[in-house]
């Protein structure tokens, strides 16, 4: 694995000791934000991290290298290609690393490298699910899998609103992956703080969080665990209003023909249109408070 995985200095620091380390997304810089917002983004989310007490690990792959720990200058250089660097979940890795290419990590691919260098907690904006219409597309993405399969605690704002989340609490089920409300017993809806369905449990602290993933992974039951985070309440969008937005955006999406993993890059970029930049702003909020959730989670791992 030496030969594939890079550890920056302070990521490599930070784990022979024991520190609090958060693994932290690369789509969201190349496919989730346009430049220079998705640079400024990234460095705030990383300054987060750093305040709340942990050493971040922004994931991606580089010249064929899994990389956890990226430079000011390596985040420019993703910031800067956007959607020339590829989107990278599992499948991908193989060849993208055979190649020496390039690639931005999905929540998937995060969740494997910050497991293979040893990282615990990692925070994105919201994980992937069910798409709406997959009964017949049989859209669904990659990271509810990995959630079953990968021994990583994943903070959000929930499913992204643009998906099925009903169906997508139902996949989580069926794959054994706990999902937590942090400070509430609805599931978050990513833009706004509620969506009508109910999280497994509700847990009020971060220490909590801790002791329930421990738990998990001592007794070997495998895979991760989904922590959901609602933005806060000064930055949750009126329901209404985004889920017009959103149904518009599917409409859209369908009428072009757009699938796969293009759905989610459109559809995001499609809904910030709709409503101004409005959902861009919120999107940066719910990751700056993820991030920060997630920092105090790993600093009480750390502390055992």
């Amino acid at each position: 694995m030496k030969d594939y995985l890079e550890l920056s200095p302070a990521v490599k620091a930070a784990l022979l000791v024991g520190d609090p380390v958060v693994a932290l997304e690369s789509t969201i810089i190349s496919h989730g934000m346009p430049y220079p917002q998705n640079v400024e983004t990234a460095l705030r989310v990383e300054e987060a991290v750093r305040q709340a007490g942990a050493v971040p690990a922004t994931i991606c792959v580089i010249k064929g290298k899994l990389k956890a720990g990226l430079t000011a200058d390596e985040i420019e250089y993703l910031g800067k290609n956007g959607p020339a660097v590829t989107k990278a979940s599992r499948r991908d890795l193989p060849v993208l690393v055979a190649r020496g290419a390039d690639g931005a990590t999905t929540v998937a691919t995060t969740m494997i490298i910050a497991h293979l260098a040893g990282i615990q907690v990692f925070a994105t904006g919201g994980i992937g699910g069910v798409h709406r219409g997959a009964e017949t597309t049989m859209d669904i993405s990659a990271d509810l899998e990995e959630l079953g399969r990968t021994p990583v605690m994943v903070i959000c704002a929930g499913a992204k609103a643009i998906l099925d989340l009903g169906l997508t609490l139902e996949y989580l089920e069926t794959k054994g992956v706990p999902v937590i409300g942090y400070g509430t017993e609805e599931l978050p809806a990513f833009y706004t703080r509620t969506s009508g369905f109910r999280v497994d449990y509700r847990i009020d602290t971060p220490e909590e969080l801790a002791a329930a993933f421990r738990a998990q992974q001592e007794m070997g039951l495998g895979g991760g665990m989904l922590v959901t985070n609602p933005i806060p309440e000064e930055y949750s969008m009126d329901p209404v209003r985004i889920n017009a937005a959103i149904d518009q955006a599917v409409a859209d999406s369908r009428r072009l023909g757009i699938h796969g993993k293009e759905t989610t890059p459109y559809l995001l970029a499609r809904v910030k249109e709709l409503t101004g930049g409005d959902s861009l702003d919120a999107n940066i909020q719910l990751v700056l408070n993820n991030a920060r959730l997630a920092a105090r989670t790993a600093a009480a791992l750390a502390r055992r």
